[in-house]
C-alpha cells in the first residue's frame, strides 16, 4: 500500500474529536507542532478567507509562512502552503510516509484529518516557516488543530452547522469554537450575535486572554463597484483609505476588518511586525478559490461558490442579487447532512433556474432528493435534476449567463477540475 493509499484508507474512521489521538502521533513526531509560532482560525462561515488573508499579510512583511486548510478541492497539495506555493507532491509524499510510520505506532488508526494535521506540522517544521495560519477543520475544541499553543486566534461568524458534533444553539456551538481560546493569547472575534459575544467573552476571561471585538471603533463605508467591494476602512489604530477586497462579497467586509484587527494584534503585542502597507497587501492581494470565484469556461462565465450552509446560501444569494439584479441559474449540489431545504431556499431569491446534481461522494443528496426539497420550498423556481455535474454545467449554460455553482465544496472542486 502506497503512503497516499493509507492516508485514503483513513477515511472509513470518518469524523472523530478529540485531542488524544492528534497528541499521541505527533509526540512520535517529535512534536513538530512546536517549531513555529501558530496563529488558529476557527468558525462556521469565512475562516477559509480570513486564514487566507492573514497568511497574506504576513508573508507581506516578510514572515516565512505555512497555511493548512480543509477540504482541498482538486488536489490533496491545496491543504498545506509554505510561503504562498503549494507542496511538491513529492515533498508531501516524503511526510505521508513519516506519518503512516507514527501511525503504526498507536493502538487505533487516526482518522484522515488528524493524519493531514500531523502532516502539515511536519511540513511546517520542515520548511523551518516562521509562524503557520491553521484553519479548524470542525469545531474547534476537540478539534486536531487545537494542540497547538496559538499566540493568537481568530473566531469568524458562528453559525448553525455541523449540529450533530456541536449541538444545536448557537451558545453550545460558539462554545465549542471558543474552546480554541488559550491563556494569555490575543482573541479576535469578527461580527457575531450577543449570545456568541457573551460565550466568548466568558472564556477570554476565564482564560485571561485579550478580547478584541473586531467591529468595534472600526469604520468601513462599503460599495459594490464592478462586483468587488471598496471600502474606505479605519481602525483605532490606523486609517488605511479605500481598499479594494481582492474577494467578492458584502460578507467579506466582516472577514477583512477581523483579519485586520488580528494582524495589528500581533505587531501591538510584539509578536510578529506587520506594517500597514502589508495588511493592505492581505485584503487587496489575496486569492480564495470555490469563493465567490469567477471563471471563464468555453465562452461563458461561472461564479464558484462553496456555500454550503445556509448563512453561505444566504450571503451567495446577496451578493447576485446585488451585483447582477435578475435571477441566475444556479447548478447545485449538497450533502444529505445539511440543512437541504433551507439552503435551497436561501439560494431560491437568486435563481431564475435550479439545476440539480450530485458530486461523487456517497454523502451527497440525489437530485431527486434536492428536486422534491425545492417543490416544497421554492415552487416557483423551475428546476430540473442532471445525474453527472459535467451535465449539469451544460445545461445551465443554456440557460443564461454567469452560470453559478453552489451548495457543497465537493460540487465546487469537480467542476473545477472539469474545466481546468
Amino acid at each position: 500500500m502506497s503512503d497516499r493509499s493509507f492516508l485514503d484508507s483513513l477515511e472509513i474512521v470518518g469524523i472523530k474529536l478529540g485531542l488524544d489521538q492528534i497528541r499521541a502521533l505527533t509526540e512520535h513526531l517529535g512534536r513538530p507542532q512546536d517549531s513555529f509560532q501558530s496563529i488558529v482560525v476557527a468558525g462556521t462561515n469565512g475562516k477559509g478567507s480570513v486564514t487566507a488573508m492573514v497568511e497574506r499579510g504576513l508573508r507581506a512583511a516578510g514572515y516565512r509562512t505555512g497555511r493548512y486548510t480543509s477540504p482541498h478541492l482538486v488536489d490533496l497539495e491545496e491543504r498545506f502552503v509554505v510561503d504562498g506555493q503549494r507542496v511538491s507532491p513529492a515533498t508531501l509524499d516524503a511526510v505521508l510516509g513519516r506519518v503512516r510510520s507514527a501511525s503504526a505506532r498507536l493502538p487505533a488508526p487516526p482518522s484522515y484529518f488528524e493524519a493531514t494535521t500531523a502532516a502539515a506540522f511536519e511540513i511546517f517544521r520542515d520548511a523551518h516557516v516562521d509562524v503557520a495560519v491553521l484553519e479548524v477543520g470542525l469545531g474547534g475544541r476537540l478539534d486536531a488543530t487545537n494542540i497547538v499553543t496559538p499566540v493568537a486566534v481568530v473566531i469568524t461568524s458562528v453559525d448553525f452547522d455541523h449540529q450533530a458534533y456541536l449541538g444545536d444553539t448557537l451558545e453550545a456551538i460558539a462554545r465549542e469554537k471558543a474552546g480554541v481560546i488559550k491563556p494569555g493569547c490575543s482573541a479576535v472575534l469578527a461580527a457575531n450575535p450577543g449570545i456568541v459575544r457573551e460565550v466568548v467573552s466568558e472564556t477570554c476571561d476565564r482564560h485571561a486572554a485579550r478580547l478584541i471585538y473586531a467591529p468595534d471603533g472600526v469604520g468601513a463605508e462599503s460599495r459594490l463597484k464592478d462586483g468587488r467591494v471598496e471600502i474606505d476602512l479605519a481602525t483605532p489604530l490606523h486609517t488605511y483609505g479605500r481598499v479594494r477586497l481582492g474577494l467578492r462579497g458584502r460578507h467579506q467586509v466582516d472577514n477583512a476588518i477581523a483579519a485586520v484587527r488580528l494582524l495589528e494584534a500581533l505587531s501591538s503585542d510584539g509578536l510578529f511586525t506587520v506594517p500597514p502597507d502589508a495588511i493592505r497587501t492581505a485584503l487587496e492581494d489575496v486569492s480564495w478559490p470555490a469563493r465567490l470565484e469567477l471563471m471563464q469556461w468555453h465562452g461563458h462565465e461561472l461564479l464558484i461558490d462553496g456555500a454550503h450552509n445556509p448563512a453561505g446560501a444566504r450571503a451567495l444569494a446577496a451578493y447576485l442579487r446585488e451585483a447582477y439584479g435578475r435571477g441566475l441559474p444556479i447548478v447545485v449540489g449538497i450533502m444529505r447532512d445539511k440543512k437541504v431545504e433551507e439552503l435551497i431556499g436561501a439560494l431560491a431569491p437568486a435563481a431564475s433556474h435550479f439545476v440539480f446534481t450530485a458530486p461523487a461522494t456517497g454523502r451527497a443528496a440525489t437530485p431527486e432528493e434536492l428536486l422534491t426539497a425545492a417543490t416544497r420550498v421554492a415552487p416557483d423556481v423551475p428546476a430540473i435534476t442532471r445525474a453527472q455535474p459535467s451535465e449539469a454545467l451544460t445545461h445551465a449554460m443554456s440557460l443564461g449567463d454567469p452560470v453559478v455553482v453552489a451548495g457543497s465544496l465537493y460540487l465546487a472542486g469537480e467542476i473545477r477540475a472539469d474545466i481546468s
